[in-house]
């Protein structure tokens, strides 16, 4: 992949209405460019990790056996109305009417439409348990967006539903989801901590939100660095210095950046859809749910703020929009283009995500772009490097003098390795 024929502009100066390192670095870094307040265009490298964010969602969410569906963004009024929803959470909802006067929202979240939809499918217990997921995009009318990504009015989210006979399966479900959380975030490259939550306008059954330790995060978490007790402060209830409820060692306050959370929902929406299910004694029994939502857009700024030093963005590896960076600084000389040719040919050929910068530019400006965007790794081929023995290789993460010179025979498996430390 041609730098060149890629749409990618890096800004010098900071975005003036950016007030956090990961908003900073989005727009300068040629990810994101803003269309009003809380509106956002994703230009082709934040889509390129974006998508690798979904991929890995994907996985794991298959793993567990949740199958994937798409639902209509547009939902009726008479769904939300159904649970009195439709007023309760008037406030952040984008309500419209169409030609003939009928109400709808542009969805926030999903729980009546994926409850009237099953109610509609699902009639035997011989049919549950079932759990469907959905990346879709989800509207919230944020009085005061801010952060980019962080609170926007129009933002990616991973939903998932499930549906269950009894209580126990409920729990077994619930649990297996945390578990497919917590190796997601890892795959992204996240330190993602679980801390026990409210569940505000979801329900009030047990949930836990997944948070990204930041100091730009807008959510306060009781924090026990002794047995790692962690909660949301108006769930633990207990000030900075106090008792850890679970060891009375004195507990700290930690921002966190809220990627996901897990919802205990109990029958809160299946009693108001009257979603049945009948036994094999053909008695009729309500559907126990669970939900499960995840912030797609929002773990990919939650990336970069974790992942970040003076320079720019340090995309973990599984994420990154490319993996390797061929910083091609004599592309006129024919030699030079060649063996630059042949290691991106090499690392693709090993599924292995390349760009080669070939513009016209000093090699300060290519290495300024190459740790601003961040890939994982840069590779320096030109003449001079040649001269000296091979081409130059370093990792983003390491100190700026920890560079490589190496045969171009040995280029690609010292990048690899890189790549997978």
């Amino acid at each position: 992949m041609k730098w060149s024929r890629q749409l990618i502009q890096t800004l010098r100066e900071v975005p003036a209405d950016a007030e956090i390192e990961s908003h900073k670095l989005l727009v300068r870094a040629g990810l994101i460019r803003k269309l009003a307040a809380g509106l956002y265009s994703y230009l082709p490298l934040a889509m390129r990790s974006l998508k690798k964010i979904q991929n890995i969602i994907r996985e794991e969410m298959d793993s567990t056996g949740a199958q994937e569906i798409v639902m209509p963004i547009l939902q009726p009024s008479e769904l939300w109305r159904t649970t009195g929803r439709w007023e309760k959470m008037d406030a952040n909802m984008f309500k419209l009417k169409d030609h003939g006067g009928k109400e709808s929202a542009l969805g926030p979240t999903a729980e009546e439409e994926v409850t009237d939809l099953v109610k509609g499918v699902v009639s035997s217990y011989r049919q549950l348990p079932v759990c469907v997921y959905q990346i879709q995009w989800k509207f919230r009318d944020e009085t005061r967006p801010r952060f980019s990504l962080m609170r926007s009015k129009e933002f990616l989210m991973k939903d998932a539903y499930s549906f269950d006979t009894n209580p126990e399966d409920a729990d077994k479900i619930y649990w297996t989801m945390y578990g497919a959380y917590k190796k997601i975030f890892s795959r992204c490259g996240l330190t993602a901590v679980p801390v026990e939550a409210s569940g505000g306008d979801m329900g009030d059954s047990l949930t836990h939100e997944f948070h990204v330790i930041a100091d730009a995060g807008e959510d306060a978490l009781t924090w026990c660095e002794s047995c790692g007790f962690a909660a949301n402060v108006e769930v633990a209830n207990v000030p900075e210095g106090g008792p850890c409820p679970k060891c009375g060692a004195p507990v700290k306050t930690k921002r966190g950046i809220e990627v996901g959370q897990v919802f205990k929902l109990g029958t809160k929406y299946s009693d108001a859809f009257r979603a049945v299910f009948k036994t094999d004694d053909l008695k009729e029994e309500t559907m126990i749910m669970g939900c499960y939502g995840i912030g797609v857009s929002r773990t990919l700024q939650a990336v970069i703020e974790q992942c970040h030093d003076k320079d720019g963005i340090i995309w973990p590896a599984s994420v990154a929009p490319f993996q390797v960076c061929i910083c091609l600084l004599d592309p006129g000389v024919p030699e030079v283009a060649a063996i630059a040719g042949q290691i991106e040919a090499a690392l693709e050929s090993q599924c292995v995500d390349v760009i080669v910068d070939d513009r016209e530019e000093r090699p300060g400006v290519k290495f300024k772009d190459a740790d601003l965007i961040g890939f994982p790794v840069r590779v320096v081929v030109g003449a001079k490097s040649l001269a000296n023995g091979g081409v130059e290789i370093k990792r983003r993460a390491d100190d700026k003098s920890k560079t490589q010179i190496v045969d171009p025979a040995d280029a690609v498996g010292a990048i690899v390795s890189m790549l997978e430390a």
